[in-house]
Parts: structure tokens; sequence; C-alpha cells
């Protein structure tokens, strides 16, 4: 797992059918001083975060399948919005 910053949504006429219905962020990784890590990513989000929201994110693209309840191409997804403060 690791934290990310929310930039902005993904949207996309055609994609993979298991992306149909679900929310796509592109979030920046963040080391721990709060620095970039790499490039952004895209994730799956069903907890509503929104740009400029701090995340928890992994890329356990099983725990995803799960969540999701059928496989996919996806790797990325929101795990947590992690307290202000």
């Amino acid at each position: 797992m690791q934290l990310g910053r929310v930039i902005g949504t993904a949207t996309s006429t055609v994609k993979h059918p298991t992306f149909q219905g679900e929310r796509l962020l592109v979030v920046q990784l963040e080391l721990a001083s709060g620095n970039p890590d790499g490039e952004p990513v895209l994730a799956f989000d069903r907890l509503g975060a929104g740009r400029g929201d701090r995340v928890l994110v992994t890329n356990d693209g099983l725990a995803l399948q799960e969540q999701l309840g059928r496989t996919t191409p996806g790797r990325w997804s929101v795990m947590g919005l992690p307290d202000h403060g």
C-alpha cells in the first residue's frame, strides 16, 4: 500500500468491460516526504475520493478482483482515505 494524491479522473468511451461503470482516478503516488514517486497511476475508486484528496492505494490486483467480483486487468485501487491532521 502507498499514499498518493488524486490529481484527476479518467474518462474513456472504449474500455475493458470490467472498467464499465467504475470510477477511475488518476493518482500521483507520493514518498514519505510528500514528493512524487514515479508516474501517476489509474486507480479504481468506490470510496468517493476527489481531486486533491490523499488516498491509500494498493496495487494488489487480487484484492481488486475480489472487490469487483470478477477478473480484471486493473491493478490499482483506493483502499482508504487517511484522516487529515
